[in-house]
C-alpha cells in the first residue's frame, strides 16, 4: 500500500474540485487515504505555481482565492510542499525523455524522493525511471 506520493497539477486540481470523478481509481484512493491521515502527498512548488497561474487566468477558481486554498491544503499536514532543489534539477538531467520542463521537474521530484507520481500523463508513464499512479 502506497504511503507517500508526489502529485502533478492535474491530479491535485481534480482532487480539489470535488468527488474525484476525473481521477483514476488508484489516484482517488490515494487522495482519500491522505484525507484520512493514512498517506502523505508531496506537492512540488512548481505544481503550486501552475495552479496559481490557472486561477489567475480564470481557468480555475477557489472560494477565498488561491492563497487561502493553498495555505489550508499545506497546513493540513497531509499535503507537504517540496521545494525545487539543486538535487531535483540534477535528477531531471536524466529525464530529458520528458519534453516539457515543468513535467520533467515534477517527475524528477518524485524520482528524487523515491515516490510514485500521481499523474495521468502518458508521456510520464512511459519513462522507465518514473513510477506513476492513476
Amino acid at each position: 500500500m502506497i504511503q507517500v506520493a508526489v502529485t502533478d497539477a492535474h491530479g491535485l486540481i481534480w482532487y480539489a474540485m470535488g468527488p474525484g470523478r476525473r481521477l483514476g481509481r488508484a489516484a482517488r484512493a490515494l487522495f482519500v487515504r491522505a484525507d484520512r491521515g493514512e498517506a502523505t502527498i508531496y506537492v512540488p512548488t512548481l505544481v503550486l505555481v501552475e495552479i496559481a497561474e490557472a486561477v489567475r487566468r480564470g481557468a480555475l477558481r477557489f472560494d477565498g482565492g488561491f492563497s487561502r486554498w493553498a495555505r489550508a491544503l499545506l497546513s493540513s499536514g497531509r499535503f507537504v510542499a517540496v521545494d525545487l532543489s539543486a538535487d531535483v534539477v540534477l535528477e531531471a538531467e536524466g529525464l530529458y525523455a520528458i519534453r516539457e520542463r515543468g513535467d520533467r521537474l515534477i517527475a524528477a521530484t518524485a524520482v528524487h524522493l523515491g515516490c510514485p507520481l500521481i499523474t495521468r500523463d502518458p508521456a510520464l508513464a512511459r519513462v522507465p525511471s518514473v513510477t506513476t499512479v492513476w
